[in-house]
């Protein structure tokens, strides 16, 4: 299951049935779980935790130190990935910074096409898709079936919202709300991911409710209070619009518009 010319550290801690292919390294503290490939000539450095069941291509650089130049060796930092997620070729996933919390945290369920990066200390969701050379900045967010289009770059400290969409080259330097489009550089909001919310179960009340409180909260140059009166009945009633109300009312950075 382990290629003979495979590098692996007598610390490693490797579940029986992992496949590493031709030439891949696996440095010190790593674990690795249940069921996953390992392709050739893949590197991955510790201390870190992946999951079962993943999918990692050639040439991916797992749990590499920071871009970071405040950065220390001496630091012990983290990566954790979870399960059933594909990482594509020429993937780059950094650890954590101590100033950042230590950890960059990857979900489960996840597609990282060729050429994405993944910086230190960033918390990604589940059922996430970051597609082709998609970046990201230290300390980033992205919530739960989240889409990154095609070269879509995304500032340090920026939280991108569950079920948003950004298209190709899209760049984010502020907050995506949940459920939002996003286009341009620097991004501008589009709308609503109606086709999206449609293909995981949304209701076409909830889409009709969310579609208002985008309208309200984000097209609207009305003041934040008088917003959020208007918003409050559809908050009232579906769950759907007050994750994306609470989000928009807790953001540092100011959410796209």
């Amino acid at each position: 299951m382990i290629h003979q010319t495979a590098i692996i550290d007598p610390s490693a801690n490797i579940a029986g049935d992992v496949e590493i292919g031709p030439y891949s390294i696996v440095g010190a503290d790593v674990e690795i779980g249940e069921g996953t490939w390992i392709g050739p000539h893949v590197v991955i450095k510790g201390p870190g935790k992946i999951g079962k069941n993943n999918k990692i291509f050639q040439f991916a650089s797992i749990g590499e130190d920071p871009q970071d130049l405040k950065f220390s060796p001496k630091e012990t930092t983290w990566l954790e990935i979870g399960d059933n997620n594909t990482i594509r070729e020429f993937v780059t996933f950094h650890r954590g910074t101590e100033d950042g919390g230590s950890i960059t945290r990857i979900g489960s369920d996840n597609l990282f096409m060729a050429y994405v990066h993944v910086a230190h200390d960033c918390q990604i969701g589940n059922h996430v898709i970051l597609a082709n050379s998609a970046s990201l900045a230290g300390h980033v967010e992205v919530g739960d079936h989240a889409i990154l289009g095609g070269f879509t770059l995304v500032h340090q400290f920026s939280k991108i919202g569950s079920h948003c969409f950004t298209s190709m080259g899209s760049a984010v330097n502020m907050d995506v709300a949940p459920y939002v489009i996003v286009a341009g550089s620097f991004a501008k909001a589009k709308g609503i991911n109606k086709v999206g919310l449609k293909r995981r179960g949304f209701s076409d009340k909830a889409i009709r409710a969310i579609t208002n409180a985008y309208k309200i909260m984000i097209r609207s140059r009305a003041p934040r209070e008088e917003s959020l009166q208007k918003v409050q009945p559809l908050v009232d009633e579906f769950p759907e619009v007050k994750l994306m109300v609470d989000f928009i009312v807790s953001s540092e950075r100011g959410v796209v518009r």
